[in-house]
């Protein structure tokens, strides 16, 4: 019969689920309290979860010598107290300083640039007279956009800085997080029959596998990342070594895109303060990338999440004119998750078919 085949199924489905995507854009409305609560709690559950993934090995290790479970929870919150007096003792006001430093000396440096674009349009015969205005153009009109960069940037600061207030939630959450988090997955299998439960704790089981697998190893090469182009920045001795270093750490954080978008600052410092630098922050940037692909990732995150190079650009090109940089950063994980589910009932479907 008709009805059995595969293609016919799949157009049926295709349409309902058009069908059900149009339904819900037409009462949309009727999900924007709950959206609205949503985004409210976002910022502490998704920054608690992620300190939850990162402090859960260190609270597993501490509860192996007989240490319990709310002292355990309470030496990470001192730990991370420390880390936090740390940075702002000794990280951040070197930082600030450079930043300042850095956005201060712009102008300077977009002059300079022109002034080297115009001596090298001056004396040369290469480029077909008829370009010649083009880059007149942007020569003139570069120190506007570097400065339009600047802003930008600063935006962004200042975004970051206003996020940073909406985080005063996040410890409650990391703490109930800490103490009942093993409780969730037993809760929720009361409410579901043997088989199911059974089912649903093994994919709760992996999207738990997955998501520590993402976070604590992005988490892990960033800022090993971060280190090693530390070290190379202050051996050639670039300008404004820890802000790069720093910006780097945190554009690793976004797969695959985030070390390419992360040089790009780095190089054009080392091109004002002395062109043979640019050459050799490409170098130090390559040796990084080299160890953290060969070393680093494969015996932090293996293969757990095993996505092909081509999804990640494509979910990261959709994901950031969609959702801006927070697209960038969660759309892998995102997308990791809804393959674990798929594939998770997929096998189950497989599983069945084998055994009528």
């Amino acid at each position: 019969m008709l009805i059995h085949k595969k293609w016919f199924q799949a157009i049926v489905t295709a349409i309902l689920l058009s069908l059900l995507i149009l339904l819900l854009n037409q009462i949309h409305f009727f999900f924007e309290p709950v959206l609205i609560y949503l985004g409210a709690i976002a910022v502490p559950l998704i920054g608690g979860g992620i300190l939850f993934y990162i402090s859960r090995p260190l609270l597993i290790t501490l509860e192996k010598y007989r240490i319990h479970r709310i002292p355990g929870i309470l030496i990470i919150f001192l730990l991370f107290l420390f880390l936090g007096f740390l940075i702002t003792q000794f990280i951040a006001p070197i930082a600030q300083e450079q930043f300042t430093k850095l956005v201060n000396n712009i102008p300077d440096m977009a002059d300079m640039l022109v002034d080297t674009v115009t001596y090298w349009q001056q004396n040369q015969d290469i480029i077909p007279s008829q370009f010649n205005g083009t880059i007149e153009n942007v020569a003139n009109n570069l120190e506007g956009y570097l400065q339009d960069a600047s802003k930008v940037i600063i935006n962004v600061i200042s975004q970051l800085i206003g996020f940073v207030f909406a985080l005063v939630l996040i410890p409650f959450f990391l703490f109930f997080m800490l103490k009942d988090g093993d409780k969730l997955i037993p809760f929720l299998k009361q409410f579901l029959n043997d088989r199911a439960a059974k089912s649903f704790e093994k994919l709760a089981r992996s999207i738990d596998h997955t998501l520590h697998a993402f976070i604590l190893g992005q988490m892990t090469v960033s800022i090993v990342v971060g280190l090693l182009l530390l070290v190379g920045y202050l051996i050639i001795d670039l300008n404004y070594a820890l802000t790069l270093a720093l910006f780097a750490m945190i554009m690793n954080v976004i797969p695959f895109v985030g070390p390419f978008l992360a040089v790009i600052p780095a190089i054009l410092v080392g091109l004002f303060q002395n062109p043979i630098l640019a050459v050799w922050v490409a170098v130090i940037t390559v040796i990084a990338q080299q160890l953290e692909g060969n070393f680093v990732s494969p015996n932090v995150m293996g293969k757990a999440l095993n996505i092909h190079p081509l999804t990640i650009i494509t979910l990261i090109l959709a994901a950031g004119s969609l959702a801006g940089f927070l697209g960038l950063l969660f759309a892998i994980p995102t997308y990791a998750v809804v393959k674990t589910i798929v594939s998770h009932f997929y096998n189950q479907w497989l599983d069945r078919k084998t055994a009528e």
